[in-house]
């Protein structure tokens, strides 16, 4: 069983390990199932669709930029998402922007996990 493990850690750190090393190697494992929108959390009370997209299009095309408000009071709740052309862009988004600073405040950026309450009404 050990030597199982051992093959397992090898064969693992050959496909994350990159000549390349300004490049983490935790930076390859987001490349599988990948979607283009991101989670953005920590986001500025101040912060608007239009300063969101600014900070982000940087690395790459912007589709869309939402913040996630109070439907009573139209306040954000602190959290959004961007959706970017390529999921590449959104890659590059996410290493770059994540624990970076946007209108004075630091966000931190993960993948837009699709939603399982819209999957079941659609179907």
């Amino acid at each position: 069983m050990a030597a199982s493990l051992r093959e397992m850690s090898k064969s693992f750190l050959r496909h994350t390990s990159h000549p390349h090393p300004y490049i983490p190697p935790a930076h390859f494992l987001f490349s599988r199932g990948f979607s283009s929108k991101l989670l953005v959390k920590g986001i500025s009370f101040t912060s608007t669709e239009e300063s969101l997209t600014q900070a982000f299009s940087p690395f790459g095309k912007v589709l869309d930029a939402n913040i996630v408000r109070n439907k009573v009071t139209n306040k954000s709740k602190g959290f959004g998402y961007v959706t970017f052309e390529t999921e590449e862009d959104a890659e590059k988004a996410l290493v770059n922007m994540n624990g970076k600073m946007v209108d004075q405040r630091v966000v931190l950026v993960d993948k837009a996990w699709p939603d399982k309450r819209k999957a079941k009404n659609a179907g």
